[in-house]
């Protein structure tokens, strides 16, 4: 009968996640099984319970239970992966925009997903055979985009590396910038949304929205670049949070402008006529991020073409100066521009006056449309009939 084991967390291991763990060190073991002693609290990490996704330090030690139903599914992790064609090898390494010793970066077309799903063949997580360039191991993915979302991705290529940039993104050292093409006019013209997010219940499928009572913390500064009269504008977006979702929400319900595109957030809402493409326009632009070498990394992605051809028929500019050299931004502060800091007060938005102290977090709350699409919102305007007040 097997017994309950530890293993320590070796130092090529540091950062990643329990289930990767599991998937390098004991691919006897599938992932349904280690969900499953996660969701019971019989898988333990120095002595803690432990969720799948939760990420791993060297020399921590796992407490992994007993494995007798193991040999009889070993097929589980030990089918052969589908071998990439010479086009899919030449596809992936044609989305290389950056590569070091540590470190590949990709633009990432819009409608490639990052991992797999239901029904999904193709995605970055599949693709990463192609991109080893003469090391014996794949690179690691260490954050991910959404499917629709083009721009930079961050792959590592050692373990090492994988670990130290998974810090710096959970210690939010790490500085994204997006680029979207909204619709209407965000007002004010810059600032800070603090909106708290949380998943909408009684969706289907992954949706969240924002809840000042459960929802996590949220912070997205932004900055319109350009407008198209009161039609759409061109705004730059920098989550200081990693939230699902997070800059598409707080577009569509803390700005009331949602991304172009994005029917999950904005319905019909956020669509163009005059032949603008349908399709998601958010695009990580650039990411900076601390790098082993002691040197940071800072790389930009070109926008994908239905974002370039929606940017020259409205006329915009091909590039923005950086928001960094503008006089007084400080990108690791905690409060946005003075002048345009989103307050909520309860008839609605109002424009902070830029000689009032900012005393606290100001909580942003979504605005009439976005009330009438949510129903844990419709369920706040109206209570039920029959039920006492």
């Amino acid at each position: 009968m097997s017994k309950v084991t530890e293993a320590i967390v070796s130092n090529e291991d540091d950062g990643v996640r329990v289930d990767r763990w599991f998937k390098r060190n004991r691919p006897d073991i599938s992932f349904t099984l280690v969900a499953r002693w996660a969701r019971t609290g019989a898988l333990r990490v120095d002595g803690q319970k432990v969720a799948p996704g939760d990420r791993l330090e060297a020399g921590m030690v796992l407490t992994i239970p007993p494995v007798e139903d193991v040999e009889e599914q070993p097929q589980v992790w030990s089918k052969t992966p589908t071998e990439l064609t010479q086009d899919e090898i030449e596809y992936a390494q044609s989305l290389v925009i950056h590569r070091d010793e540590h470190a590949i970066v990709i633009n990432k077309p819009p409608g490639l997903a990052t991992q797999g799903g239901t029904g999904m063949k193709t995605h970055v997580d599949r693709l990463l055979g192609a991109l080893k360039f003469g090391r014996p191991d794949k690179p690691r993915l260490v954050h991910r985009l959404d499917k629709d979302t083009s721009g930079v991705l961050l792959l590592a290529r050692t373990a090492n590396a994988a670990g130290f940039f998974s810090k710096a993104f959970s210690g939010r050292t790490a500085k994204k910038v997006y680029w979207a093409l909204v619709v209407g006019d965000p007002k004010p013209d810059e600032g800070m949304i603090v909106a708290p997010l949380a998943k909408m219940p009684g969706t289907g499928g992954e949706k969240m929205t924002i809840d000042e009572k459960e929802g996590l913390p949220a912070k997205t500064r932004y900055r319109t670049i350009e407008r198209a009269g009161t039609k759409a504008a061109w705004v730059e977006f920098e989550p200081l949070t990693g939230r699902t979702h997070q800059i598409r929400v707080h577009a569509a319900e803390a700005l009331g402008c949602p991304i172009v595109g994005d029917a999950k957030y904005g319905g019909a809402e956020a669509f163009l006529t005059g032949g603008v493409s349908r399709k998601l326009h958010l695009h990580a632009r650039s990411l900076t991020i601390e790098h082993p070498s002691g040197k940071p990394l800072s790389i930009t992605a070109p926008m994908a073409q239905h974002m370039l051809d929606s940017w020259a028929m409205f006329d915009f500019s091909k590039d923005v100066e950086p928001r960094e050299t503008i006089e007084g931004y400080d990108p690791m502060a905690d409060s946005g521009v003075a002048a345009g800091d989103l307050a909520s007060t309860r008839k609605g938005f109002k424009k902070r006056p830029s000689f009032q102290p900012r005393t606290g977090e100001d909580y942003v709350k979504a605005r009439s449309f976005a009330k009438r699409n949510s129903r844990r919102g419709a369920r706040r305007l109206k209570k039920p009939k029959g039920r006492p007040a």
